[in-house]
């Protein structure tokens, strides 16, 4: 495989805007028809954007949170399962930057150079919670390890050249294994059947004695012994996808209410575009909209500001900021998705349409981790000035 490289942010923004031009016209057929998007995913690798945090040494772009946010807000405003797939490829990148030996880095930023994808196998199905991991990374006489688990939610994995496998070692600490896609063992099952997201083969991977090389395994748990930006990075790109969620459905709710919608009787007016009462409506959908583009920017300026100087303060700032982005993301995707039916009338919620898959991914997208949880940690940190915890999802 090779692939281009992108040289800065202002390409990567112009590659990740023509993608999505690109991809926009056949989202809703894919998700229709639970179309694997193979030849998009190929057609990103081969773009050279899914390498675009690779360190400026190792050859790579290193653009900062602000474009990498982006980046996924554009790519989910034409389709939310095709930005969804790649948020773990960038969370594990990360996780190679902070935890990986030299040799190491060298091996795996020339993979992602060369248009290499990362998957992931993190969560797992009937534990006691989503930090309960039970998969285990067990050594063995010549230094390497073997993999056994059962992992769930696994976006990317059935698409992925890698998948990094979060584990247990013996003394219970976590690490990440990247193993390879035809590794002997391993077994990814397409069994994904989410109401949104469809196209994202979320589905199970199957560790059946997987044999790991002493080299493709990193000390994850060392990324949460001093301030990190691990979680606040995954966060931003989840809050990046809502939002873009949000601005795809607001713009397909104003063509669908220009071209195809009658006003209502009562109005007065010829069109439906000239409803004083859906001009209302939409001015509040796009405010929702624009709180929830402006909270991203100024959480992603947090992430790339720690990153410049980091500390437990700035790390804190960082997570708290992007916490309030994904909230109102959260928001914003939910209700303009569901608006667009209250805006577009009783046409607009034909199953042939497929409009209904913005509120899909948005329903489904946003119960990746509890909004709930990030706005008690909000408040702890304005009110007590309580710095929020270091276990990855914030």
């Amino acid at each position: 495989m090779s692939a281009h490289v992108i040289a800065d942010d202002a390409e990567a923004l112009a590659v990740a805007a023509s993608l999505a031009a690109e991809f926009r016209p056949g989202a809703s057929a894919r998700d229709a028809g639970r179309r694997l998007p193979r030849a998009e995913l190929d057609r990103m690798s081969a773009s050279g954007l899914l390498a675009v945090t690779v360190p400026a040494d190792h050859g790579g772009a290193d653009v900062g949170a602000r474009t990498l946010a982006e980046i996924f807000r554009l790519l989910a405003t034409a389709d939310a399962s095709l930005a969804q797939i790649p948020q773990s490829h960038f969370a594990y990148v990360n996780v190679m930057r902070r935890q990986g030996t030299p040799e190491q880095r060298e091996f795996f930023f020339a993979e992602l150079l060369a248009g290499r994808r990362f998957g992931n196998a993190q969560s797992e199905a009937g534990t006691r919670h989503v930090q309960d991991i039970r998969t285990r990374l067990e050594p063995r006489p010549d230094g390497s390890y073997v993999l056994t688990g059962v992992k769930h939610y696994s976006t990317g994995a059935l698409f992925a050249d890698w998948i990094p496998v979060l584990a247990r070692t013996g003394d219970d600490r976590l690490h990440v294994a990247y193993v390879p896609s035809g590794a002997p063992g391993l077994t990814v099952v397409d069994d994904w059947d989410g109401l949104g997201q469809r196209t994202t083969a979320s589905g199970t991977v199957r560790l059946d004695g997987v044999p790991v090389p002493a080299d493709r395994v990193l000390p994850h748990h060392l990324t949460f012994e001093g301030p990190q930006l691990h979680g606040a990075l995954a966060q931003l790109l989840h809050a990046a996808i809502d939002t873009g969620i949000a601005a795809g459905a607001l713009v397909e709710a104003a063509e669908f209410v220009r071209t195809k919608s009658r006003p209502w009787f009562e109005s007065g007016v010829e069109t439906a575009a000239e409803d004083p009462l859906l001009i209302q409506r939409f001015g509040e959908l796009a405010l929702c909209t624009k709180a929830a583009e402006a909270l991203l920017r100024e959480a992603a300026r947090s992430v790339d500001a720690a990153r410049a100087d980091l500390s437990d303060d700035t790390a804190a700032e960082a997570s708290v900021a992007v916490a309030a982005a994904k909230v109102q993301a959260a928001r914003a995707a939910v209700e303009v998705s569901s608006a667009l039916f209250e805006v577009s009338g009783t046409r607009s919620a034909a199953d042939s349409l497929n409009l209904h898959r913005h509120w899909r991914d948005a329903r489904t997208h946003t119960l990746h981790d509890p909004a709930r949880w990030k706005i008690q940690h909000i408040g702890r940190f304005v009110l007590n000035g309580t710095r929020p915890p270091r276990h990855g999802l914030l």
